[in-house]
């Protein structure tokens, strides 16, 4: 179990003035390895619509708290008219590998009898993470059984030739205070092709008792298991983090109470806390998290001791 050390909110997005597409939110913060000295965190930024576009904060990886670099243009920007992710784009998760770095990306289309629908589309940088092209305008996971309106991809790992894919999917809406929520559960694909992404997973976890979703899964590899972050919500309003071990990637079993990570007495995280994403520096573990309103004000970091495992 990880014991982590809160470093606080690392960057609020109403604080740096980039453009109108950046009003506020840094949504889904995704960390990757840009170099030696810098770490790269991909986020969905929304303007005063409410629409979400990609870009980037950079922060020095051994003082991770300190901006170097932010994006002054959407790396990925909406989508067509017309096309799944023609309302917005946020972060599933990015892979670097030898012929570019390979996005995974969650695009939103708002419709006449639903609040939204969220697929999965992919990008490709060719320019070291400074811009991404759509490898398809079509998303890559798209309706399925029991996936109507969400089949959302958070976390791809390429392994002996295959693509692994962790992902949240859903079909129906939960009612709280008259608003519609979203319902969704995790389950896993494999495929040696990007393009033929099958619709119908593995069910890896389902909401239990007051929860009615559970997703935003992130799998990484510690200590020889497949170790499981996840995001879940109940009907009285939590949204917190929780944790699954697995053997194989796709048996699973839940363990919240390891997450080691809790709510603040106040703050930017004290009523949620939500999307952990890691990533290896040195002898320590990094999380980048949001925290109240989905990462209204932006995301912060913590800090344990380990060692994540080659993903």
């Amino acid at each position: 179990m990880l014991k982590w050390e809160k470093e606080g909110l690392i960057f609020r997005a109403s604080d740096h003035g980039v453009g109108s597409w950046v009003a506020n939110s840094a949504l889904t913060p995704t960390p990757m390895r840009l170099n030696d000295d810098t770490i790269r965190v991909y986020a969905g930024f929304r303007d005063g619509a409410g629409v979400s576009r990609i870009g980037y904060v950079d922060v020095l990886a051994d003082a991770p708290a300190r901006i170097v670099g932010i994006s002054r243009r959407p790396v990925l920007d909406v989508g067509r008219d017309g096309c799944f992710d023609d309302n917005g784009v946020i972060m599933g998760d990015v892979v670097p590998r030898p012929d570019g770095i390979y996005m995974f990306y969650v695009g939103f289309q708002l419709v006449a009898k639903a609040k939204f629908l969220a697929f999965t589309g992919l990008a490709k940088s060719t320019d070291g993470g400074e811009s991404f092209a759509r490898v398809s305008e079509a998303p890559i996971l798209d309706r399925g059984p029991g996936q109507t309106t969400i089949g959302a991809v958070h976390s791809a790992m390429f392994d002996q030739g295959r693509w692994k894919i962790w992902f949240a999917c859903g079909d129906g809406w939960e009612y709280i205070g008259g608003k519609p929520y979203p319902q969704y559960h995790i389950r896993y694909v494999e495929s040696s092709d990007l393009l033929e992404l099958p619709r119908l997973g593995r069910e890896c976890l389902r909401p239990t008792g007051s929860e009615y979703r559970i997703g935003r899964p992130r799998v990484y590899r510690i200590g020889g298991k497949y170790v499981m972050y996840f995001t879940y919500g109940t009907t009285s309003g939590d949204y917190l983090p929780g944790m699954a071990y697995s053997v194989d990637g796709i048996e699973w079993v839940r363990k919240d109470e390891d997450v080691g990570i809790s709510l603040s007495p106040l703050g930017w995280d004290s009523r949620t806390l939500c999307y952990p994403a890691l990533i290896q520096h040195r002898d320590s573990i990094l999380m980048f998290y949001n925290g109240n309103d989905m990462g209204a004000d932006g995301f912060g970091l913590a800090r344990a001791k380990g060692t994540l495992g080659q993903s």
